[in-house]
C-alpha cells in the first residue's frame, strides 16, 4: 500500500526503458507517492551521447509506468534544485553510484535531503543489464532518416557547442561514428559528420573547384549514412545556381541529411584557404539572399537547416561587410552563419561572433579551425560558437600513413616492414566491418 503522505524522488534518463528502471520505481514504491525527475536533453547531453528519444516521447512513456505519480523535468545532473522544491522524504537510486563520475552527485544529495531528515534508500543494482550493450546494440539496429535529420537541431538545443569531423567514404565514417574518448569521468564523441566538399574531391583524385558532380558526391553520402547514425551536414560549396541549390536541399532533405553550408561565391569556386591569392568573387549579398529563399521556400519539413558560410573576411571585404552579410543572409532565412578567416588566429573571429550575437544570440554560429587549429573548443565556445567543424583531417592524416607506408614497401622490396609498422592485421581488417569473415 503506498503511503500517500510520504514523497519519493527519483531521478532517471529512460532514454531506454529496461527492468532496472521499473525495480527503482518498485522499490519507491514501498515508500511513498513516487514522483520521477526526468533529465532533460540538455542534461544528459552534458555528459553523454544526446538521448535517441525526445524529453517529451520519455516523458510519455515513463508517465504510462505503474505507480509514477507524476514526472518533473530535471534540468541539470544536479540534484539539488528539484530537492529543495520538491523536499522529498525519500530519494532512491542504485547503488551503482556509489563509485565513479556520480560519487559527487550523490554525496550532495545526501548533504542536501539532510536538512529536512530525508532519506537516501540504494537497492542493489540490477544484474544482466547494460545499458551501454542495449545503446550498443540499438546503433547496430540503426537510425531513420527522419530522426537522423531532426537530431543536429536537438543537439544544438541541448548543447552550447557541438563538434563534427570529415567523412569522405564508409570507412572514414565509422570512424567518425565509434571514435569515443573518456575525459575526467565524462565522455567525449563526435556529434555529427561533415561531409566537405575538399575531402570528397581529394579523395576522388579530383580538384576541389566544384568538379566533382551532385550524384557522385551523393554516393558519398548514402556511403556515410548506411554505416553511421550521426546526423550529417553537408558542404554545398556555392549551392550552384538557385533552380539546382531547390533540388540539391529537397534531395539532402528526403535522405536525412540534416543541414547544407552554402558561401557566398560565384563563378569557378576555389578553396577559401587561398583567400585572395587566387581570383575569386563573392557573390553579391542581393542574390544569395535570394538563393536562400529558394532554398527554404523549396523545404518539406522545418528541421533541415541551411547554414550561410561568410567570405567577406577571407577575402579582405572587413568585419563590417561580414556583418552586413550575416544579418541580411539571417533575415533571408538562413537557420545558421558560417564564418570563415583565413587568419592563424581567433581574434578577428572572436571579434565577428560578439558583435554577431549582441544581433541574434539564438542563431549558430559555425566555425572550421582549420588554419586556427591552436584554439581551444572551450574557447570557441565561450565566444559564442555553436557548431566546430574538423573538417579535413582524417583524409589529411590518411594521406601521409598511405605515403609511408608504399615509399616502405619500394625501399624494401617487400611489405614486411611496413606491415609491421603501419598496418592493421588481415584479421582486424576483416573483424573491423560488422558481418565480415
Amino acid at each position: 500500500m503506498v503511503n500517500k503522505e510520504k514523497v519519493v524522488y527519483i531521478a532517471m534518463s529512460a532514454d531506454i526503458v529496461h527492468p532496472g528502471h521499473l525495480n527503482i520505481i518498485k522499490t519507491g514504491l514501498e515508500y511513498g507517492e513516487v514522483v520521477v525527475g526526468l533529465l532533460t536533453d540538455a542534461a544528459i547531453a552534458s555528459y553523454k551521447r544526446l538521448p535517441y528519444m525526445t524529453f517529451e516521447q520519455r516523458k510519455e512513456i515513463v508517465e504510462s509506468i505503474k505507480g509514477v505519480s507524476r514526472v518533473v523535468a530535471q534540468t541539470t545532473l544536479d540534484y539539488r534544485p528539484n530537492l529543495i522544491e520538491i523536499k522529498p522524504d525519500f530519494v532512491v537510486h542504485g547503488d551503482d553510484w556509489k563509485q565513479g563520475v556520480q560519487q559527487k552527485t550523490r554525496e550532495q544529495v545526501i548533504e542536501t535531503i539532510k536538512d529536512w531528515g530525508g532519506k537516501l534508500i540504494e537497492p542493489s543494482y540490477t544484474e544482466g543489464i547494460s545499458s551501454t550493450s542495449l545503446n550498443k546494440s540499438l546503433k547496430e539496429i540503426g537510425t531513420t532518416s527522419q530522426i537522423r535529420l531532426e537530431r543536429l537541431g536537438r543537439l544544438l538545443n541541448s548543447r552550447g557547442c557541438i563538434r563534427g569531423i570529415e567523412a569522405h567514404s564508409g570507412l572514414s565514417a565509422l570512424i567518425a561514428e565509434e571514435t569515443v574518448m573518456e575525459r575526467n569521468g565524462f565522455k567525449k564523441e563526435f556529434d555529427f559528420i561533415w561531409i566537405s566538399s575538399l575531402t570528397d574531391s581529394t579523395n576522388k583524385g579530383k580538384p576541389d573547384i566544384e568538379l566533382v558532380d551532385l550524384t557522385a558526391r551523393l554516393q558519398t553520402v548514402h556511403d556515410v549514412l548506411e554505416v553511421s547514425t550521426k546526423p550529417v551536414v553537408y558542404d554545398g560549396d556555392t549551392g550552384g545556381l538557385p533552380e539546382h541549390f531547390a533540388y540539391t536541399v529537397r534531395t539532402l532533405e528526403r535522405m536525412g541529411v540534416s543541414a547544407i553550408i552554402i558561401e557566398d561565391k560565384q563563378g569557378l569556386k576555389k578553396n577559401s584557404l587561398l583567400g585572395d591569392d587566387v581570383p575569386q568573387t563573392q557573390d553579391t549579398k542581393e542574390d544569395f539572399c535570394n538563393k536562400i529563399k529558394v532554398g527554404k521556400k523549396s523545404l518539406v519539413t522545418e528541421h533541415f537547416m541551411i547554414i550561410a558560410r561568410v567570405e567577406s573576411l577571407v577575402l579582405g571585404k572587413g568585419m563590417e561587410d561580414a556583418l552586413l552579410r550575416a544579418k541580411a543572409y539571417v533575415e533571408s532565412g538562413a537557420d545558421g552563419i558560417f564564418i570563415s578567416t583565413k587568419e592563424k588566429t581567433a581574434e578577428e573571429l572572436f571579434v565577428f561572433c560578439e558583435e554577431f550575437k549582441k544581433f541574434r544570440g539564438d542563431i549558430p554560429l559555425v566555425v572550421v579551425p582549420s588554419t586556427y587549429d591552436s584554439v581551444y573548443e572551450e574557447e570557441l565556445e565561450k565566444a559564442g560558437v555553436n557548431m566546430v567543424i574538423y573538417a579535413n583531417q582524417l583524409l589529411r592524416s590518411a594521406y601521409p600513413a598511405m605515403k609511408k607506408t608504399a615509399e616502405s614497401i619500394l625501399a624494401h622490396g617487400r611489405a614486411k616492414e611496413a606491415t609491421e609498422a603501419n598496418c592493421l592485421s588481415i584479421k582486424e581488417i576483416l573483424s573491423l566491418i560488422k558481418g565480415g569473415c
